[in-house]
């Protein structure tokens, strides 16, 4: 049976063998008082180990090997970081390894101490065929166990989310307002149309709104007509209108729009068309002044709903998806689950992000409060889980889910995941 050494470092960590008369290859009796912590570095696996080798107490590091040969094949024999090692732990011991100083380093062989159950479960979990490991299992874990591990896999998210804040950020010169109107631009565009969307916030600064603040129409001939939607004949007043306005301001500021062929709307229900969503966002900037600064200030989610709402939309879109296409009763407010799309997506992620930019903890707070009161998302991975057994109340929870299916489920990193190992050792 083929493991990989995670599974024997989750073995020796949580002493899942039998620990009855254990020795050395060279028959020395071995107590194991501490199994050490967990190595993230690099350095020999587990340290701050303490362990009783024959009449001997020693403290100091335990390598973990599937082979003890695996000690010269990964050339610890040559580094300094391993002079310490106390006890060299195996699965086969099939070769007699020497530290540096030439002495014969200790090793503990666990070969035939682990059950066959044990490895039969692991087996289950890693060859299964289901939309993630524990499928099958999820439903008997108690969900105090897997509503104690999201925590954790959500903070890894919004961790790992923030390092795209940070990056663009220093892009920016440290301005987050221009940082937060980039992100907000992108979630605008609703993954489909998500990069067309950055592109464009890329391509117009936020500080050209500024100088337009009060004349709505000459922000919107910015919006479209960098997003390339102006090249073209029209027959209504209100196209025409924003072409006539976007050739004067594309010289004025030597603008180059993005082009019209990267917008999707091919298998889209019209409510989601680029048009749209490109009127709806010019109305956040027109209604919106300093929005970032909006959003750390308003501490209530109802109120941060609000920014969101009725927003100025020219009536134009009423009776439009498209500029040269008529049709009846379009709804051009966005609507409670876009509003929550975007308070989950960059809300959320910027009030975390900021907290930990600034150290100041109670954004964080904010931004896991924000989450714990959106209702829970509904796509195809969060109704796996759901199906499995799994308590989903709201976005706090969907946000971890996507994140443990993501980083976890998708690469059978079940060693690593806290659901995993509750079925490994119950």
């Amino acid at each position: 049976m083929h493991l990989p050494e995670s599974f024997l470092h989750f073995i020796w960590q949580f002493r899942l063998y039998n620990s009855t008369a254990l020795q050395t290859s060279d028959h020395r009796p071995v107590q194991v008082l501490n199994c050490g912590y967990p190595n993230k570095h690099a350095g020999p696996d587990f340290t701050d180990a303490k362990i009783i080798i024959g009449q001997t107490t020693w403290v100091g590091q335990v390598e973990i090997h599937l082979r003890s040969s695996d000690w010269y094949a990964h050339h610890h024999q040559t580094d300094e970081a391993y002079n310490n090692v106390i006890l060299h732990v195996v699965l086969d011991d099939d070769l007699e390894v020497k530290a540096a100083d030439g002495t014969i380093l200790p090793t503990l062989s666990l070969k035939g101490r682990v059950t066959e159950q044990l490895l039969e479960r692991y087996q289950s979990l890693i060859n299964t065929v289901c939309a993630f490991p524990c499928e099958k299992q999820l439903g008997g874990i108690d969900s105090f166990v897997v509503n104690g591990f999201l925590p954790r896999v959500l903070v890894e998210r919004l961790e790992q989310k923030s390092n795209e804040v940070f990056e663009r950020l220093d892009q920016l010169n440290g301005n987050w307002d221009e940082t937060f109107y980039h992100f907000m631009a992108k979630n605008f565009g609703f993954k489909v149309n998500a990069l067309s969307m950055q592109l464009l916030a890329q391509s117009l600064p936020q500080q050209l709104f500024g100088k337009h603040k009060d004349q709505r129409l000459q922000i919107e001939a910015l919006i479209f007509g960098q997003a390339g939607f102006l090249n073209q004949p029209f027959e209504d007043r209100y196209p025409n209108l924003l072409k006539q306005e976007y050739a004067f301001l594309k010289k004025k500021y030597s603008l180059q729009d993005i082009g019209v062929a990267l917008w999707k709307f091919l298998r889209m229900r019209p409510q989601n068309f680029p048009t749209l969503r490109l009127a709806q966002f010019a109305a956040l900037i027109v209604k919106s002044s300093h929005l970032f600064s909006g959003v750390l200030e308003v501490k209530n989610v109802r109120e941060l709903h609000l920014l969101f709402e009725d927003l100025p939309v020219d009536k134009f879109w009423e009776t439009h998806y498209h500029f040269n296409k008529t049709a009846e009763h379009v709804n051009v407010q966005l609507g409670k689950q876009s509003i929550d799309n975007i308070l989950i997506n960059t809300v959320s992620l910027f009030l975390f992000a900021y907290g930990k930019y600034t150290q100041q903890a109670n954004y964080q707070t904010r931004a896991f409060y924000l989450l714990e009161s959106i209702s829970a998302e509904e796509n195809k991975v969060i109704s796996q889980y759901k199906n499995a057994g799994a308590e989903v109340k709201n976005a706090y929870q969907t946000q971890a889910l996507l994140q443990l299916r993501k980083n976890y489920c998708d690469h059978k990193k079940c060693l690593s995941c806290g659901i995993g190992l509750k079925i490994l050792k119950r």
